[in-house]
């Protein structure tokens, strides 16, 4: 299948999500990374984006509640390149009656090969790398070829009136 590049700047959108029970997690991240993530353009759901505003000072753009579409909204965001990168903390061992949004988003960030932590490890790893100081290109495959690809095998005139066969 066919590949493209997809380039990221130098200032990077970044996603903050964190469930109820990893949000202290996340506020603590990102205290000890706040001098990076204020270079970058931030975008968060509902409470974990007034968190970040209200204890550290961040600018940060707030979307839904996760429960309320806010995942679904940086899935979104996500597949319109509007999203680089994706720190998730999300609990796995608390049932969530939006799981299956969370597994919509981070399948998105896997498709759109968005570089995604969902625990802390991960996340320090990823900012740390020289990669966030500078510009990348990730490698997606290439959606639109393939679309257009299936449309020539199959390709079908529907407007086209079906032959009279009673004469």
């Amino acid at each position: 299948m066919a590949r493209r590049k997809v380039k990221m700047n130098f200032v990077k959108n970044i996603a903050l999500i964190a469930h109820d029970n990893r949000k202290q997690d996340l506020i603590e991240w990102a205290r000890f990374n706040k001098d990076i993530l204020a270079q970058h353009n931030l975008y968060a759901t509902g409470t974990t984006g007034q968190l970040l505003i209200r204890e550290l000072g961040l600018d940060v753009t707030c979307l839904k509640s996760g429960p309320l579409g806010g995942d679904q909204q940086v899935g979104a965001m996500i597949a319109n390149g509007e999203i680089d990168f994706l720190i998730f903390f999300w609990d796995p061992l608390e049932p969530m009656p939006h799981d299956p949004d969370v597994k919509a988003l981070l399948r998105l960030s896997v498709v759109w090969n968005i570089p995604t932590a969902c625990n802390r490890a991960t996340a320090d790893f990823m900012i740390s790398s020289p990669l966030m100081h500078t510009e990348y290109e990730r490698i997606i495959l290439d959606f639109e070829a393939r679309r257009k690809s299936f449309l020539e095998r199959f390709k079908v005139n529907t407007w086209e009136q079906p032959e009279d066969s009673s004469e």
